[in-house]
This record gives structure tokens, C-alpha cells and sequence, in this order.
């Protein structure tokens, strides 16, 4: 199959594609007679593993040791698998936190708001101007 063939199989767009050969996470294909590359069935399933790696948002260098082990299938690099998840599954705890304590901030802050802007002016925007001025806001308090 041709390159475009091949993205449209994975939902990969095709200089990622490109990218991911020249990275050596992708086998470079044949080419056929005219000169395009001809892809096969194993590329596309080695394409697919990383595209769910990096659906997981799992590090391009995560994918690449990955890869080796799915290779390799050396007792060791397996061994090492495992790490790889639990450190992918610390990196997204750290963020779902980080989401948490910015839903909070944004909480704290449309409390501010009074909806009645005709008679009051808007709580959100004088929030926002304050802590621009180095003052205390509603959602991070005075740094």
C-alpha cells in the first residue's frame, strides 16, 4: 500500500509518518518499481502500536523502548516495560492534580461573578486585573 493508504488505514497523517521513519520507530518500506514506497501489513500494525502508545500520550522515547522490547522480546527489556507504564501513569496523575487544583482556581474565580452586570461591573475581570497588579486574587491568593 502506498503512504496514503497507510494513513488513512491509521488515522496517522503522513508526515508524521515520514517523521516516524526517518526517527527509525518506522522501518523504511520497499519501493516498487515506480519509485513509492510500498508499504505492508506489518508496517501498518507496528504503526498502529505507536499510534495507541502515543494515544496514552506515552513519550516518543517511551515508544522507542517499547518498540525494542516488542522486538527484542529479551527477558530484561520486558522487565523494563512495566516501569515505562508506571512512570507514563505517574506523569498523568501529576496532571489529572494539576487539572484538579486549576478547576478550583477557576471555581474561586467565576464565584466572583454576580451576572447582574448592569448594576455591578464584572467581578471576574477586576479579579484578573488584580492579581495582574501583583495583588491577591480569588483563585491563587497572593504569591
Amino acid at each position: 500500500m502506498r503512504i496514503g493508504e497507510l494513513s488513512r488505514a491509521t488515522g496517522v497523517d503522513i508526515e508524521t509518518i515520514r517523521f516516524y521513519e526517518k526517527s527509525g520507530l518506522l522501518p523504511g518500506p520497499a519501493r516498487s518499481d515506480n519509485g513509492y514506497r510500498d508499504y505492508t501489513q506489518p508496517h501498518l500494525e507496528r504503526l498502529a502500536f505507536i499510534r495507541h502508545c502515543r494515544a496514552l500520550d506515552m513519550p516518543l522515547a517511551d515508544v522507542t523502548q517499547l518498540l525494542e522490547s516488542l522486538d527484542t522480546q529479551d527477558p530484561a527489556r520486558l522487565a523494563s516495560v512495566d516501569g515505562l507504564v508506571d512512570a507514563q501513569l505517574g506523569r498523568v496523575r501529576a496532571r489529572l492534580a494539576s487539572m484538579k487544583a486549576l478547576e478550583q482556581q477557576l471555581v474561586a474565580l467565576k464565584a466572583r461573578c454576580d451576572a447582574d452586570h448592569a448594576a455591578h461591573g464584572c467581578g471576574i475581570l477586576e479579579e484578573l486585573v488584580a492579581a495582574a497588579h501583583g495583588e491577591a486574587c480569588a483563585c491563587h491568593g497572593k504569591d
